[in-house]
């Protein structure tokens, strides 16, 4: 770059929201010649937009769920209608926060956006968040409750019941999500769960389409699939389970062929890359290029299911922000699902980068 390109740079990254005439008086040029030179630094990606955006390089942006989440292990099979011996753990979760401290132990920087109240559940997600990623964008708010997460295990780690409290998300209205919006034309990859309003997604895809940054979208239920509008464009990753697929689109998703035709009318509502799990059955994802069907990784036993599906995403984005081929792609997905549902933790402590390449290559 040219040195008086430098210098504004730097004069940019101490304000933002110089005027050019602001600028033209400290570089002692005229407001013309400011002018031009931000017109190139727009066009070489160093500015990103409104107020002069400096892009922060590699920033992950997750936007969505933080919940404490409890979980009863059944000591026998469940019996319905009466008490159950279990015993009791709870850990912090949420789609958005799970995804994010996934990706801040894979090494990527990360800032969660989400919304708390100001309580005992909110101070447990920070203490044990912030290692991994900025809490910074997220607000702990007087009046409202952070989301809580209860689910019921078999002996096995199998779901029996989950019970959500999530009422403390209408309030992640697009306002809400605009007071970070200089950090969102920032980001290098924007990672949206559907515990935000249909609004707030809608917002966040248009966003991420005018300033072309990635965007991964992860459904939380199939019940919240009507928080996607029937215009998919924006989306640059769709990951979804075949309930889930089979929810937004009125079509049973369960045969081989429905499973990939679903991909297809995916991609015709604007998706780039759709990615549809099946559990024990799979993946099949693809793309404008093809669709494939994935196999699932043998898991000698399953410990607990919790935190598996956003272990599958965060494995996934992290090889998409490698560049890594789509076969690649998955199989980071697949490897790092497989390796959680052996942890009793919602995101395995021995995760890394280095320690899920070398469970890569053993698989490839």
């Amino acid at each position: 770059m040219l040195k008086k390109e430098l210098e504004v740079l730097a004069l940019l990254r101490r304000n933002p929201y110089l005027s050019q005439q602001e600028m033209a008086e400290q570089l002692n040029l005229s407001r013309p010649s400011v002018a031009n030179l931000i017109s190139g630094l727009i066009r070489k990606g160093k500015i990103a937009g409104r107020a002069y955006v400096l892009p922060e390089e590699g920033v992950v942006v997750s936007i969505g769920g933080a919940n404490v989440d409890r979980k009863f292990r059944l000591s026998q099979p469940v019996q319905m209608a009466t008490s159950n011996p279990a015993s009791a753990s709870g850990s912090v979760g949420g789609v958005a926060r799970n995804v994010a401290e996934n990706l801040g132990r894979l090494g990527h920087p990360v800032k969660l956006l989400s919304i708390a109240g100001n309580d005992p559940e909110w101070r447990l997600i920070e203490e044990q968040s912030a290692p991994f990623m900025s809490l910074e964008l997220t607000k702990a708010l007087e009046g409202l409750a952070t989301g809580t997460y209860t689910a019921v295990l078999q002996p096995d780690g199998e779901l029996v019941l989950a019970l959500a409290d999530m009422a403390i998300y209408d309030s992640m209205t697009p306002e809400y999500i605009k007071r970070s919006e200089a950090v969102l034309m920032g980001a290098s990859f924007l990672v949206a769960d559907l515990n935000c309003p249909k609004e707030t997604i809608g917002y966040i895809q248009r966003l991420a389409k005018a300033r072309d940054i990635p965007l991964a979208v992860i459904p939380v239920s199939e019940p919240k699939m009507d928080r996607l509008g029937p215009d998919l464009s924006g989306i640059s990753w769709l990951i979804l389970n075949r309930g889930e697929a089979a929810r937004y689109l009125g079509t049973p998703v369960e045969t081989p062929d429905e499973w990939r035709a679903a991909c297809e009318k995916l991609m015709e509502h604007g998706v780039q890359n759709i990615v549809i799990t099946g559990g024990g059955d799979g993946v099949v994802a693809g793309n404008i290029e093809g669709i494939r069907h994935f196999a699932a990784h043998t898991v000698p036993a399953v410990v607990d299911v919790t935190g598996a599906g956003d272990a599958f995403s965060g494995g996934l984005i992290h090889a998409v922000m490698e560049k890594l081929p789509l076969k690649e792609i998955i199989n980071a997905g697949l490897v790092n699902a497989a390796k959680t549902l052996q942890s009793e933790l919602t995101v395995r402590s021995t995760l890394s980068a280095e320690n899920l390449q070398k469970e890569l290559e053993e698989i490839l």
